[in-house]
């Protein structure tokens, strides 16, 4: 239960903030594959640290450093990367990395603990602008979730597996806005459905 908890707490935390990246043309692109081992090999230059944060004798945190400087000079540790195991089960199901200023910008996760990258959420500046997420586990996204101000703006999905978005929603105030849906496969949209709760 308490990994449980800290898994949802952990996902909370990356839905804050947000600015979207992507044109709004309706079109993802193709984005990098999900079906990577979630565990990066050690750079030669990386130190390796490790937590034990439950106390079951076994690390389930680990941070990786390299030799950098800081803004006077002295020679320091920076972090470059983190990876986190919140089950318990010994393989790791979170990796950060973190960009100059040691600001995380890439997150992968591990949603159905099987080694493997499910979903990956993009920063700026420590704030989420992005996810892409494979729900077919096709190895490829399948869902593109964009925010703009702490707020959930736009997603957009593939839904018939082919490697192109063909269903679009835009969200204002917290609710869909409206939907747009590719209907013979070209990429633009051929049917618009208007939310009649949504004002304007």
């Amino acid at each position: 239960m308490r990994a449980v908890a800290l898994a949802t707490c952990l996902l909370a935390c990356a839905c804050s903030t947000t600015k979207d990246s992507k044109k709004d043309d309706g079109s993802s692109g193709g984005a990098e594959k999900l079906s990577e081992n979630i565990r990066q090999k050690q750079a030669g230059n990386e130190k390796v640290t490790e937590f034990d944060l439950n106390g079951d004798k076994k690390p389930d945190v680990w941070t990786y450093t390299v030799p950098g400087k800081s803004a006077d000079g002295k020679d320091i540790e920076k972090l470059v990367r983190k990876e986190l195991d919140i089950n318990w089960d010994g393989r790791v199901d979170i990796a950060r990395n973190y960009d100059e200023r040691e600001q995380v910008e890439r997150e992968a996760l591990d949603l159905d603990f099987d080694g493997k990258v499910d979903q990956v959420n993009y920063y700026e500046k420590s704030i989420i602008v992005r996810k892409e997420r494979d729900l077919s586990s096709a190895g490829r996204p399948s869902l593109w979730l964009f925010y703009e101000k702490g707020k959930l703006v736009r997603k957009e999905r593939d839904t018939n597996g082919d490697g192109r978005v063909d269903y679009w929603e835009y969200w204002e105030n917290d609710q869909v806005d409206r939907i747009g849906e590719d209907l013979d496969g070209d990429g633009n949209v051929d049917k618009w459905t208007k939310n009649p709760n949504s004002e304007g």
